[in-house]
């Protein structure tokens, strides 16, 4: 089973949560049809402006975790290095292809090759 890590944002530079799921369309959903109450709901953030594929989801967990310590100016980094403008990428998930490959010299490397 793979797993996705994404960032969900209300518009352009605005708020960003970070999540992790096995089912990327049907998360996206979720936080699209304020079906659970949380962060996404209060701070209406709906697009998907980013994602990348895992192997497994234990790699796209470790992988969250490690993004959610990152500074606010490396995940926008992220963000505008496949999707410049912020769109939704929700109607494009099967259209991109963003995998996600640790350095050679990582001990995950072998996890993902």
């Amino acid at each position: 089973m793979s797993g996705f890590v994404y960032m969900v944002s209300d518009k352009p530079r605005g708020v960003i949560y970070t999540g992790v799921t096995s089912d990327l369309y049907g998360r996206i959903w979720e936080h699209r049809n304020e079906i659970q109450k949380g962060f996404t709901q209060k701070y209406r953030a709906k697009n998907l402006v980013w994602f990348e594929n895992h192997p497994n989801i234990v790699l796209a967990i470790r992988r969250e975790k490690s993004l959610k310590r990152y500074l606010r100016e490396w995940k926008i980094k992220l963000i505008e290095g496949i999707n410049p403008t912020w769109i939704d990428l929700y109607e494009r998930i099967d259209k991109i292809e963003n995998i996600y490959r640790p350095h050679p010299n990582t001990r995950e490397w072998s996890d993902y090759n």
